[in-house]
């Protein structure tokens, strides 16, 4: 089923082409969103759990001045290195070029400051494409937080009761507070994804979902994060649907190192906008990645259906059983109808004995009467009735009988049948085959022993 943004699980809704460093490829596979994390306000009121998150304009500042420097000193190294002033300088900004479109590698462009960083995530990198992943409906207040596990499904399934009383300790041991699974599914890799909400109870009986938000705000304290990590968990995610702002926001603004070009037109080749949000992917793994959730989805998917069609087959069996049976019993009511009527007929026998006979049972008496004349009559129903009972007594003496229906074969089933004695009859001939072999094989070596013995004989005489 399509899984929400902000969730470890692919979008198996459906995606249009990309290109992907040069290469075509063909629908793009469904996103994990671990990109995002996206809606995931804080929202502390009304639960046990309580932090801050302070507000550095100052930070920012910097961090946007930081990333503009990165920018010229990328665009100084592709462009116009000054490193060994010659005209070698071109030949390092073509190698700087290749290291950008690949995503990989240092890129000098002064002999006194430091090489840029090439990462994947440059403007430059050639190996990027979007995706779709599905627009999430999970509300905050449903509290829904996905927990990536380093474990197999199996493992989890057992551990299950035993890794909710831990992470109840971890997250503060409140008795108020209880840790409930919403479901456990295999991921690739030997991992499991478990979505896990949190239920907190007040004193006058009442109880509610403490907000999603509010749950991976928790979790990611270090000292929450490191206990969590200890059980396993590799990454949460909350699962919070986008505000009708920030999806807008979302849209407007480009990912990092992605055109906005190509972010444009992803956004025009959505198939299904209402539902479908454009996802970057960036590098071979990413794809191997989504390659490999697809994969996962799609043997779930089949899992699903050979399950199904077990169960139609099994419905399809249970039918012809009924029909068998509703057959059976319509014939039973039949003779209980006729044996009814029977006991009806000695009852009102009984009843109307020493009593004249009245108007309307002379009148049926009449109308019987001319029906048995009819019958009697030698070129009416007797006669016909005399017909069909010499070929009933020929096929019986024929042995061509024909017994009534009353059961009735399903067409699937009667072909298993028809396979099935196939496969027998083959056995048979087979098994009719060695046994001839061993014949022969029998006749051989008894023919070898009476010419053994007829030799000694001819050499003692």
């Amino acid at each position: 089923m399509p899984s929400g943004f902000g969730s470890l699980a692919p979008s198996s809704g459906p995606a249009a082409p990309v290109s992907f460093g040069g290469f075509s490829l063909g629908p793009a596979a469904p996103v994990l969103s671990a990109f995002g994390g996206f809606g995931s306000t804080t929202s502390a009121g009304g639960t046990s759990f309580s932090f801050s998150t302070p507000s550095n304009t100052g930070g920012l500042f910097n961090q946007q001045v930081s990333q503009s420097n990165q920018l010229f000193n990328t665009a100084s190294a592709l462009s116009a290195p000054s490193v060994l002033n010659d005209e070698r300088d071109s030949i390092l900004a073509r190698w700087n070029q290749l290291q950008a479109f690949w995503g990989v590698g240092k890129g000098y462009y002064s002999s006194s400051t430091p090489p840029v960083e090439f990462s994947q995530e440059n403007p430059f990198c050639r190996f990027k494409a979007v995706g779709y992943s599905c627009v999430p409906d999970v509300k905050d207040e449903d509290g829904l937080v996905a927990l990536a596990l380093n474990k197999k499904e199996a493992d989890v399934r057992s551990q299950q009761q035993q890794l909710v009383e831990t992470m109840h300790k971890v997250l503060g041991g409140n008795p108020t507070l209880s840790v409930n699974v919403e479901g456990v599914r295999a991921l690739p890799d030997d991992q499991t994804e478990m979505i896990i909400y949190l239920v907190e109870r007040s004193p006058n009986g009442t109880s509610k979902r403490v907000p999603a938000s509010t749950l991976y705000s928790y979790m990611e304290q270090l000292n929450v994060k490191s206990a969590l990590q200890q059980l396993g968990v590799i990454m949460a995610v909350s699962r919070t649907a986008l505000t009708p702002a920030q999806l807008k926001q979302l849209l407007q603004n480009p990912p990092a190192g992605v055109d906005p070009i190509i972010w444009e037109q992803a956004k025009v080749d959505n198939p299904d906008p209402e539902k479908l949000i454009p996802v970057p992917m960036v590098g071979f793994k990413e794809l191997l990645r989504r390659l490999k959730i697809q994969d996962q989805m799609t043997k779930q998917h089949q899992t699903r259906v050979d399950i199904i069609s077990n169960d139609i087959s099994e419905l399809q069996r249970n039918q012809a059983t009924t029909a068998a049976k509703i057959t059976q019993y319509k014939r039973k009511l039949m003779d209980l109808s006729h044996r009814v009527l029977q006991v009806l007929i000695k009852q009102e026998v009984q009843r109307k004995s020493g009593y004249a006979i009245q108007l309307d049972e002379e009148h049926l008496r009449v109308q019987l009467e001319t029906i048995q004349s009819e019958l009697n009559a030698p070129t009416q129903f007797k006669g016909r009735l005399n017909e069909l009972m010499s070929q009933i007594r020929m096929q019986n003496h024929f042995g061509a009988v024909r017994s009534e229906e009353r059961y009735r074969v399903d067409a699937d089933l009667l072909r298993e049948i028809k396979q099935h004695l196939k496969h027998q009859q083959q056995g048979l001939c087979h098994l009719i085959s060695v046994i001839k072999d061993d014949l022969d094989d029998i006749k051989t070596i008894e023919d070898g022993l009476h010419d053994s013995v007829h030799g000694r004989s001819s050499k003692l005489s």
